[in-house]
């Protein structure tokens, strides 16, 4: 097997409580850019085609296990922190025998690090038959990293930690990330690090010192980008990787061909999907498991949250929508609010302030304005009027309710579930439903209208006084009334 043919396993370090974030949540869980810390190095790690994936976890190891069940990794407890070393043996351990592959280690709040840069980190280390490859990068003032110290040919010859370093160690402005690759006599080096340090840790960096006492090849891949390598440490780092993050996502998107209008004030999530000529107006958030086909224009401030948006969908201004399945060319909004279970057909007109859940509403319907649409299915073509509800709890259970093709449901009507309407069915406005409706029939379920010719001055006359003093047009009123 040739060096570019090796295997390539990861330990991902990810114990540290991280106290600066002054929060419960484990450091490594708080998201960005749509997901954890943590989750971003196993996607990157995922990406390379790793063998094989250890995370390392300590701090709220069973919410961090959690986190990321089901994401094919395994996971390996380090009981007690004692340093990037330990940490490190820990992980490689959980790995048994690598049979030979590199070994790459990450760490879970380092979310900016780019795949493309650990590509050729690994291909570096690969090219030079290095045993052990740092990944270094040179910033004006490095304070709060380890310097890496080179000979006077330029080799790498150790690194030392800050807390240790001498006023001309420190002046070194290139320092150590903390990501490297190694080959497979790692674990077995680690076993030999030892605490005798200031801060009586196991460091992981005197595995370059071990490495050369080997005779082995040690080197170092310089980033271009230093930034690439920033932990968040504390909500301001938490915050400025976001935005990193979040610029990068949205400039990948509109050079695939998605035009969005105000991109620094446009949010998408990484796991979002979006087709070309996708619109996206000022102020969208975009989030989760998101689909949206080409065509589609998302409205100013609008939010939606894991749909899928089929070809031609218009999404007008400050809508909401969360599990919702938009049919090909339907108008959502403005105002509106789909909520998980909605499926549109094609066509299907929903607009502003309308609310629906659990609907399935098919091809051609219109509900334009004020309704509630729970638990409930609609046929093709059904034009539902302002006002409408479907009165789906009974403060216990929610009830089904089903409605037909072509039906005609008249302003400001209740239909108490669970009822069924046929189609093309008539239902007259301001009616409350209580029964069945067949097809082709029409309901009305409302009071007959009573008039009594002179009551309002009957009633406003018994209270002249109060009318005078609060109601003037209405006291001029009376006075004309005799």
């Amino acid at each position: 097997m040739t060096h570019t043919e090796r295997p390539l396993d990861v330990v991902i370090l990810a114990a540290g409580q991280g106290t600066r974030m002054n929060s419960a949540l484990p450091k490594v869980l708080h998201p960005v850019a749509g997901r954890p810390m943590v989750a971003w190095a196993v996607k990157a790690a995922r990406e390379l085609g790793a063998h094989d994936i250890v995370v390392v976890t300590g701090h709220g190891a069973e919410q961090v296990e959690a986190a990321l069940s089901g994401s094919g990794v395994r996971f390996a407890r380090q009981e007690q922190r004692l340093g990037t070393g330990h940490a490190f043996l820990v992980g490689a351990e959980a790995l048994g025998e690598t049979g030979g592959a590199d070994l790459l280690v990450l760490y879970g709040d380092t979310p900016l690090l780019r795949t493309e840069t650990l590509r050729e980190l690994i291909a570096d280390h690969r090219a030079h038959g290095n045993a052990f490859t740092i990944l270094t990068g040179e910033l004006p003032d490095a304070t709060g990293y380890g310097r890496v110290l080179r000979g006077a040919a330029g080799d790498v010859e150790r690194i030392v930690e800050e807390k240790a370093a001498t006023p001309a160690e420190k002046a070194v402005r290139e320092f150590n990330s903390g990501v490297y690759v190694m080959d497979g006599q790692a674990p077995e080096l680690a076993r030999r690090i030892t605490n005798h340090n200031r801060a009586g840790e196991y460091y992981l960096t005197d595995l370059l010192t071990l490495y050369r006492a080997e005779g082995a090849r040690v080197g170092a891949f310089k980033l271009s980008d230093p930034d690439e390598v920033v932990g968040a440490n504390d909500r301001l780092g938490l915050a400025q990787a976001e935005a990193i993050l979040r610029r990068r996502i949205n400039a990948a998107h509109m050079r695939a061909g998605v035009t969005l209008q105000a991109p620094d004030t446009v949010q998408i999530e990484d796991t979002v999907i979006l087709g070309r000529d996708v619109t996206v107006e000022p102020g969208v958030i975009l989030r989760g498991q998101t689909q949206i086909a080409g065509g589609v224009t998302v409205g100013a401030y609008s939010v939606v949250t894991d749909s899928v948006l089929e070809a031609g969908v218009v999404v007008k201004p400050h809508s909401v929508l969360e599990g919702a399945w938009v049919g090909a060319g339907s108008d959502v909004g403005p105002f509106a609010r789909l909520r998980p279970g909605t499926v549109l057909g094609e066509g299907v007109h929903i607009g502003n302030f309308v609310e629906t859940k659990n609907a399935r509403l098919d091809a051609g319907v219109k509900a334009g304005h004020l309704a509630y649409l729970g638990d409930v299915t609609m046929g093709a073509e059904t034009n539902v009027g302002a006002g409408t509800i479907i009165a789906n709890f009974d403060g216990v259970n929610k009830h089904q309710s089903r409605v037909g093709a072509g039906v005609f449901i008249g302003s400001n009507s209740t239909l108490i579930a669970p009822r069924v309407v046929g189609d093309a069915a008539f239902i007259a406005a301001g009616s409350a439903l209580h029964e069945d409706v067949p097809e082709g029939a029409l309901a009305v379920a409302r009071g007959k209208q009573r008039t009594l010719e002179g009551w309002s001055r009957r009633y406003w006359g018994g209270m002249r006084e109060k009318v005078r003093e609060k109601l003037p047009w209405l006291a001029g009123w009376l006075e004309r009334q005799g």
